[in-house]
């Protein structure tokens, strides 16, 4: 159990606001703390974050463009070849639909429009028709776009630049160390290098993770460190939702207050970065969801890939209940 005073967490937020690296020990006091210091860590947190973001919330809408037929084996995917869940699988969906998510996205208020494909890493035919409906989005909506499209060859980033992309998502997902035991058919080097690739093109990197998976609190600290040292720009935190028929189908590791100190850690280690609640926040914040703002500042609205999320109109509300605002994708606040 950690002995870390409650003051300690201004101290925290004070080395985070002036650029300083906390300890590996000033780390793991964060995920080790117990639930009375919770609050104070939350508000250490909110301090880095009003710093930055002030009191706006981004939104993030996810478009599952393609759905299933992946060679990988990731162990927490539902998509992979070795899930047997029961999804929806189809190639790239056409440009009229996913124009028609776009719609979407602007109608829900999200400044960025995430379109996502499954597989290792797209044909030749389908980056050429993600290129084209990329450049149709661009055409028709004020919508930042922000590509997930597996791994990546400096040609592929360079041409996602060309095609007006402003950013784009490959997750380390956990550490260099744990990697091996949820991925085997590729390495975090193959993942570290896209986004390597990424940043050569001039492309804003997003880049998070996934948590709950059977990592040590090491590996939490190692991923966000991975994620400070490779400078990225957006930082996707997921918690895991074990679906059966993965091999993590059983992992129950998370509660919320673990959750939460997790993104005071990310924010306390990554201050600058937009820190995003992704992935699993309605199954494992649950009514702790608003506290999570106070460390976050962007959140997905609607569904994920192969799960539901919110409603939207619940989500709007959290954020305005919790006295945060909108922001739009030029970052002028909006009222929810």
């Amino acid at each position: 159990m950690s002995t870390v005073l409650t003051t300690d967490w201004q101290r925290l937020a004070d080395l985070a606001l002036a650029d300083e690296c906390l300890s590996r020990d000033q780390a793991r006091a964060v995920l080790q703390a117990p639930d009375t210091e919770l609050l104070n860590q939350l508000a250490a947190a909110y301090r880095v974050r009003y710093h930055y973001w002030g009191n706006r919330v981004r939104l993030h809408y996810l478009l599952n463009a393609q759905s299933g037929l992946c060679p990988e084996d990731c162990h927490y995917c539902s998509q992979s070849k070795i899930s047997t869940a029961e999804i929806e699988k189809y190639p790239l969906l056409s440009q009229e639909k996913i124009l028609a998510a776009a719609d979407r996205a602007a109608q829900l208020k999200a400044g960025t429009f995430c379109m996502v494909i499954s597989g290792r890493s797209p044909s030749e035919k389908v980056f050429e028709q993600v290129l084209a409906a990329i450049q149709a989005v661009k055409e028709r909506y004020p919508l930042k776009i922000c590509a997930c499209l597996g791994l990546l060859t400096a040609e592929q980033t360079a041409r996602l630049a060309a095609a007006g992309v402003d950013r784009v998502n490959h997750n380390l997902n956990t550490s260099e160390n744990f990697h091996g035991n949820i991925c085997t058919t590729h390495t975090f080097s193959d993942r570290d290098q896209t986004l390597a690739n990424i940043q050569a093109a001039g492309i804003t990197t997003c880049s998070g993770g996934i948590l709950g998976m059977g990592e040590s609190d090491d590996d939490v600290i190692d991923l966000a460190l991975a994620l400070r040292q490779r400078q990225v720009t957006s930082v996707p935190v997921n918690f895991l939702i074990p679906i059966p028929g993965t091999p993590l189908g059983q992992q129950h590791n998370l509660n919320p207050r673990h959750c939460l100190r997790i993104l005071v850690l990310f924010r306390l280690l990554l201050p600058r970065q937009e820190i995003r609640i992704a992935g699993g926040r309605e199954v494992h914040l649950r009514s702790l969801q608003p506290l999570g703002l106070y460390a976050a500042n962007s959140i997905f609205v609607g569904d994920y890939l192969t799960t539901p999320g919110q409603a939207p109109h619940q989500d709007w509300q959290m954020i305005a209940d919790a006295g945060f605002v909108l922001e739009d994708p030029q970052g002028r606040a909006i009222a929810p």
